[in-house]
């Protein structure tokens, strides 16, 4: 009944197969019933990883990269951006070595957890679901905010009338948006991003366009920009670095695309990362570099809303992007709940007993979710989530504070500190591990402390004090 991993074919782009005298190591790593579970072995080819990946990381984050570059200046700015790229590739880097101390094809936070900080397993969890709250809010805020431009200038250039004016109202269309997005965020199982790939890609395509286009054609009615600067550091850049630390944040779908893809050697892990990580460094160059040229310092938190509405070049980008984030909204929904259920609940797997007694451990869902969630908690879960952040989205208009707070929290610890903390834990002891990488990796998690602490404290007082101006 059992099959193991040791007697997998060879894989026809010549990764070698792993030898059948590993598969006793598999046994007791899984048991006997655990690896019968193994519906199949990674099927995900190299280029949808790849695509995933990259539409994992390129998303909300990119719209505020503008203002990011306004508060320390063209160099600074491009600095900052690859120097975050390079941080949260390496972070990924550290992940994708302890995933292959996991059971196969089983890798995720908790079992990488399990074998490091148990005890701190929860903490982690929580972490998770606040980044992916923040970045669920932050979709809301931007759909709320595009909205209504969009049938602004949808109403100009195809009707000689005017827009009725519950359809101006970003919080009347939270309120239609509702409608289409709770039962979607009631799924239990959400596939790859298949289905919203072309939308995602098609919109940061045409984001790139519409701001390298404005900023060599003006469209009438675009204000003139403010001061531009080569280095010019603000008050507000350490607010703004987390919404860098942000954007490039996808180590939540990491353990997923190790486990999925059909030959997870290093190498090709590698170039998962790579491609990924430096295609989205490109695209918020582009967006950071035109949008600032184009706005200024007075460039906003949100790049395409800057733009006129009473274009319909600029309305058909806004549409896109509002649909793409629409979309996207469930596949933070759903991270998010399954770790609130392990905050909430002590327990992270199900047992189970086999006939002759044997407990085993139930299989989980790609972000370490229990199968058997039962259809109350579900729901509870669900509700909760969706409307605890409908409602700060109804309140909240500054997608800037939104994305600093969830930059300067769960993706510094999720990018930064966890992936440090875990290969350092696994590999300390190691006579025969890298101790340079150890060292490196205990600094990346060092310096995701520093980050979280620093920029937290900050944007608290900011919010605090919100009617002392900075600059």
């Amino acid at each position: 009944m059992v099959q193991p991993y040791g007697a997998a074919p060879v894989h026809h782009d010549g990764e070698e197969a792993i030898p059948e005298g590993v598969a006793g190591e598999n046994d007791a790593l899984l048991g006997a019933s655990a690896s019968a579970k193994h519906k199949h072995d990674g099927h995900a080819t190299l280029s949808s990883c790849i695509g995933n990946l990259a539409n994992t990381i390129i998303g909300s984050g990119m719209l505020t990269f503008p203002l990011a570059l306004a508060s320390a200046g063209i160099i600074p700015g491009m600095i900052t951006c690859l120097f975050s790229a390079s941080v949260a590739g390496f972070g990924l880097y550290l992940l994708s070595l302890c995933a292959r101390k996991a059971p196969h094809r089983k890798a995720s936070f908790f079992a990488v957890a399990e074998m490091t900080f148990p005890r701190a397993a929860v903490f982690f969890d929580a972490a998770i679901a606040i980044k992916c709250f923040g970045v669920s809010i932050s979709y809301l805020i931007i759909i709320k905010t595009l909205m209504p431009n969009v049938v602004s200038a949808l109403y100009h250039d195809l009707s000689s009338r005017d827009p009725p004016a519950w359809a101006l109202s970003g919080s009347n269309w939270l309120a239609v948006l509702i409608l289409i997005l709770f039962p979607l965020s009631f799924l239990r199982k959400l596939d790859s991003l298949r289905h919203t790939s072309y939308i995602a890609l098609f919109s940061v395509a045409y984001l790139v366009v519409v701001v390298i286009t404005c900023y060599f054609f003006p469209l009438k009615g675009t204000q003139e920009p403010g001061e531009i600067h080569w280095v010019h550091f603000t008050p507000d850049f350490v607010s703004t670095f987390p919404v860098q630390v942000f954007a490039f944040t996808c180590a939540q779908n990491l353990f997923p695309i190790f486990n999925e893809i059909t030959s997870n050697t290093q190498a090709r892990m590698n170039t998962v990362i790579g491609a990924s990580i430096g295609s989205a460094a490109v695209i918020y160059e582009i967006i950071a570099v035109f949008g600032y040229l184009t706005f200024g310092s007075k460039v906003g938190a949100n790049i395409i809303a800057m733009y006129p509405s009473t274009s319909l070049f600029i309305a058909i980008g806004q549409l896109a992007i509002a649909i793409m984030v629409m979309f996207s909204y469930p596949l933070q929904v759903h991270p998010c709940r399954n770790c609130l259920d392990k905050v909430f609940h002590a327990g992270h797997v199900a047992h189970k007993r086999t006939p002759n007694g044997e407990e085993v451990e139930e299989a989980e869902d790609e972000h370490g979710g229990s199968p058997d969630m039962s259809p109350l908690k579900h729901c509870l879960l669900t509700v909760g989530v969706v409307v605890s952040g409908f409602v700060i989205a109804y309140f909240v208009d500054d997608l800037q504070t939104v994305l600093s707070f969830v930059g300067a929290t769960g993706s510094t610890t999720i990018s930064f500190i966890l992936p440090g903390l875990f290969y350092w834990k696994l590999t300390r002891s190691d006579p025969s591990s890298n101790k340079m990488l150890s060292r490196a990796a205990l600094g990346l998690a060092i310096y995701g402390i520093c980050i979280f602490v620093f920029c937290l404290s900050y944007n608290t007082y900011k919010v605090v004090h919100a009617d002392q101006p900075l600059r």
